[in-house]
C-alpha cells in the first residue's frame, strides 16, 4: 500500500529509535547516576594481610569476635530459657 519509500521510513524508524534511546541514556553515566561516597574509600575496605604476623593477629581478631558471639548467643538463650521457665502470675489475686 505505501511502498517502498514508507518501508524505508519504518526502517529507519525501527533502526534510529533504539540507538536514539541508548544514546539519550547511555552518555553521561558518570555525571548523572552517581551517589557521592556509596563506595568506601581505601581507609574503609578490608586489607588483606600478607605477613606471618598481620595473618596471626587478624587470625587472633577473628577468633576473639566468634568467641564474643557465642557468649552473647548463650546469654540470649539462657535469658529466653529463664523467661519461659518462670510460672505465670495470677492476674486475680
Amino acid at each position: 500500500m505505501g511502498g517502498g519509500r514508507l518501508e524505508v521510513f519504518k526502517f529507519g524508524v525501527y533502526i534510529l529509535f533504539p540507538i536514539g534511546i541508548m544514546y539519550y541514556f547511555g552518555t553521561n553515566l558518570d555525571e548523572r547516576f552517581s551517589v557521592p561516597g556509596f563506595w568506601p574509600s581505601k581507609e574503609q575496605t578490608h586489607r588483606i594481610p600478607f605477613e606471618k604476623d598481620e595473618i596471626r593477629g587478624e587470625l587472633e581478631r577473628l577468633r576473639r569476635r566468634r568467641l564474643e558471639k557465642k557468649e552473647r548467643r548463650l546469654q540470649a538463650e539462657a535469658e529466653a530459657e529463664a523467661a519461659a521457665s518462670k510460672p505465670a502470675v495470677a492476674a486475680h489475686e
